[in-house]
């Protein structure tokens, strides 16, 4: 009796621990196809072969129960369709994730749920593949603590489409060229978008808002963002849209609004005989505009429409040459000039100085007085008689005097 009762226990306990995805991965021949019922289905599964897998119907879930990685893929021609994948493990060294996709090529997650898992999808030398009509969100950890939502590593041609990453880390394109960005939202994230030494990427229509930074580019170049929408980045240095050490870019009709720094430009373009180009987009009712750092010039800044922010341009760094940029034809709020002959176009050049009351540019601690009586007495008087020679920072010889349409 008591060897059966034992028996029964081991049999129980198998069942209970049986991967019974896996098992049937396993057993599937290469390119099948598995759609699976609605049930909770145990993760950590690895799959080494061309395969699809799919929910047939809601309520397909993969549970790693916050261990490791739920979904490991080792080969290309993969597809994972209408799942919904949870609760990988909270490693960072170990790059715990939803979806982890290794070496493949023509491999597709789309229409998938990723919800308290450390990593959302990590794709390292994945070309030609896509990622599209996902909602990604992370573990209920601290900003910094989370994992990114998307990570593309030394992985080209992608197009990643139509997710949404909502409370994860960032979304990283690192290492990575060809790949388009487009359509997709990012909620109350760190880095919204983040790219580092990649090229050629295509960045459109995509909406970002209450992240610490919208869109950041570094160490790139060959580059396009267009349509894209960035709102309300969070925080005293929140960010639409930054530039650092990147050339021959296109900025090209983003709306940037409600941001501590719009455009955020630094030493850029980087190459030398390069240009970025800047032009029609909405820059408006951000705490500063554009805020060039360190030597930036050669940028073509033009048809842009620069509204309803407290700084227009601010430039922190002595000697930085902002007026060696080609600014011209846009739309300045504050412009002081007329239009005589009706054209659209201001009679004089639209010139921009630093007065007293932009002392915290160069000084922090006096950005605690930005706004007082005192500052703004200041300025008034620098702009009246000035006691000290104000810096003159830019002039645009062609500014638009009113916003068609």
């Amino acid at each position: 009796m008591l060897k059966l009762l034992l028996l029964i226990s081991i049999l129980v306990s198998s069942i209970l621990h049986a991967n019974i995805l896996q098992e049937a991965i396993d057993k599937a021949p290469s390119g099948s196809i598995l759609k699976l019922p609605r049930g909770v289905y145990k993760g950590n599964i690895i799959i080494d072969k061309p395969l699809t897998i799919i929910g047939k119907e809601d309520g397909v879930v993969i549970d790693a129960e916050n261990l490791g990685t739920v979904i490991t893929i080792n080969s290309s021609f993969v597809t994972l369709k209408n799942l919904k994948i949870i609760n990988s493990g909270d490693r960072h060294e170990n790059l715990d994730a939803a979806i982890k996709v290794n070496k493949a090529v023509q491999c597709e997650i789309s229409h998938c749920v990723i919800d308290n898992c450390l990593f959302g999808i990590d794709m390292q030398m994945v070309d030609n593949s896509i990622v599209s009509h996902n909602t990604i969100t992370s573990k209920d950890f601290k900003l910094g603590l989370r994992g990114d939502g998307l990570r593309l590593w030394y992985s080209n041609n992608n197009i990643v489409k139509k997710n949404s990453l909502i409370k994860s880390r960032d979304m990283v394109i690192w290492y990575s060229h060809g790949n388009q960005i487009e359509e997709n939202f990012g909620s109350h994230n760190r880095y919204s978008l983040h790219f580092m030494y990649a090229g050629k990427n295509f960045i459109k229509n995509n909406t970002y808002q209450f992240n610490s930074v919208g869109i950041f580019f570094m160490y790139s170049k060959d580059s396009i963002a267009t349509g894209n929408t960035i709102r309300s980045s969070q925080g005293a240095t929140g960010m639409g849209i930054g530039l650092k050490d990147v050339s021959n870019f296109t900025i090209k009709d983003n709306t940037i609004i409600y941001c501590a720094q719009g455009l955020y430009i630094d030493r850029s373009p980087f190459e030398p005989d390069t240009n970025n180009w800047i032009m029609g987009n909405k820059i408006l009712y951000n705490s500063e505009a554009i805020h060039f750092h360190s030597l930036s010039e050669n940028n073509i800044i033009k048809d842009n429409i620069i509204m309803g922010n407290i700084e227009d341009v601010v430039n922190d760094s002595r000697g930085g040459k902002t007026n060696d940029n080609d600014i011209i034809g846009n739309y300045w709020d504050n412009y002081e000039g007329f239009d005589k002959n009706r054209d659209n176009i201001g009679d004089t050049p639209h010139q921009v100085y630093q007065y007293a009351d932009q002392l915290w540019v160069y000084n922090p601690d006096v950005k605690f007085f930005y706004g007082s009586p005192v500052i703004s007495l200041l300025n008034f008087l620098a702009k009246l008689a000035p006691f000290t020679k104000p810096v003159f920072l830019f002039e645009d010889q062609e500014p638009i005097v009113k916003i068609k349409g």
